[in-house]
């Protein structure tokens, strides 16, 4: 690649996520006061780390019963309001149980 289009890609990508951080610093400059909007905004970074976790769930491993065996665990310990730890290594001990048998 060349070095020209390697330093385009990296200046869009900061000025992305610049603009990102602060235009709603730039548009909201009052306190927000609807109700659907500051729910809207409280749930974003959750759905995003949804968005982002879970189609990496299904792909990390070999087979697909050892991820979905891995995720319900994972979220019936999360359930039961077990600690991150314990939720991980349970999640990846059934995962690779999993993918031996």
């Amino acid at each position: 690649m060349e070095t020209s289009y390697i330093l385009a890609g990296i200046a869009v990508m900061a000025l992305t996520t610049y603009l990102i951080r602060v235009l709603p610093m730039v548009i909201f400059r009052k306190k927000i006061t609807n109700v659907w909007v500051r729910s809207f905004l409280y749930y974003v970074p959750y759905a995003v780390l949804a968005a982002m976790t879970f189609p990496a769930v299904f792909s990390s491993t070999g087979s697909t019963a050892g991820a979905i065996a891995g995720c319900v665990v994972a979220v019936v310990l999360a359930l039961f309001d077990k600690g991150l730890l314990t939720v991980a290594v349970c999640a990846a001990a059934a995962a690779f149980v999993v993918q031996i048998l």
